[in-house]
């Protein structure tokens, strides 16, 4: 099912994925903003060459987009799972989160009240490092800075007005952690994805065997009608397994070669304008439950039970 790479081959590796392997982190520390390159033994190397440590700095995203495109469906297991198609389209099909649904490492993620639906998606994140406009997918690699582990949250209460757009169902501030570092120097379809509920793996797939577009062909497609400018985020898919988590998990996303992203979820207030019946509210329907709920039967065993276990008790929420 991997079309992408079998119609646009990788003839040799694209400098992007050569090593050495390099990791980059946008970070506060000291009450000041910082780019810095990881070391050995846990330290980060500012650019201005002073060295601080993991434990004392509070990590941002590692990158400023101006526009965060996400493809809709891209792992062949999501597509048996929800359609019981590997391949449910042609071509990719997109929707946009808006640069204020980035979050950091170690954040939180701000479940309202008066949403039951909030879905975890692993996946990894391609950052554009040079502006990018009418490229084909052999030469799209070039435009990549790196690559970065993502968690495209969705509150799923919201599919039944923004099932089109998407925008309240993914667009919600902090609805995409993102980092903690930007990845350069590594082959992105020899490593494998795993998403975790209070430690416990929910998610787990090997990226060359499973995606169907690779993101050379994304960012070309993209790339025919829309200017892609330096920190632009491009999401590339998620595995099968997407469900909703509760107040008090923990939800990481660990991609072997770009490191290990973590978020807690906290219950946030029922918005003001909400409670006086602004807009269309949040929604249990039928619809709702299928993508929020899933279908069990067409996953593996293991991620079922991995996630009732994992269920934070209400009492220590």
């Amino acid at each position: 099912y991997r079309v992408s790479i079998q119609e646009f081959p990788l003839n040799e590796l694209p400098a992007v994925m050569r090593g050495p392997r390099v990791e980059r982190r946008r970070v506060l520390w000291r009450g000041s903003t910082y780019w810095a390159t990881m070391q050995d033994a846990g330290q980060l190397r500012l650019d201005d060459g002073r060295i601080a440590k993991i434990a004392e700095v509070v990590h941002l995203p590692p990158c400023e987009p101006s526009k965060i495109i996400c493809v809709h469906l891209n792992y062949s297991s999501r597509g048996m799972e929800t359609r019981n198609k590997a391949k449910l389209t042609e071509t990719p099909t997109y929707f946009t989160k808006p640069p204020s649904a980035l979050n950091g490492h170690g954040g939180e993620l701000v479940k309202p009240a008066d949403c039951q639906y909030l879905n975890y998606e692993g996946e990894f994140a391609v950052v554009i490092g040079k502006i990018c406009r009418n490229v084909t997918p052999d030469e799209a690699w070039d435009y990549m800075a790196g690559f970065t582990p993502a968690l495209d949250m969705g509150l799923q209460d919201f599919r039944d007005t923004d099932q089109g757009s998407m925008l309240r169902v993914k667009g919600a501030d902090g609805m995409l952690p993102i980092g903690p570092g930007l990845v350069s120097g590594i082959n992105i379809y020899e490593q494998t994805l795993r998403t975790y509920r209070n430690g416990l793996l929910v998610q787990e797939a090997h990226i060359g065997d499973e995606m169907v577009w690779g993101p050379h062909y994304m960012v070309a497609d993209i790339a025919r009608h829309i200017t892609l400018m330096p920190g632009d985020v491009v999401l590339t898919g998620t595995p099968c397994h997407s469900r909703s988590v509760d107040a008090g998990d923990l939800v990481e996303l660990e991609i072997t070669g770009l490191g290990r992203l973590a978020s807690r979820v906290v219950t946030g207030p029922v918005p003001r304008a909400a409670a006086l019946g602004v807009g269309h509210m949040p929604t249990d329907s039928a619809e709702v439950r299928r993508v929020a709920l899933g279908f069990d039967e067409r996953v593996p065993q293991h991620f079922r039970d991995n996630y009732r276990t994992a269920a934070t008790p209400k009492n220590e929420v």
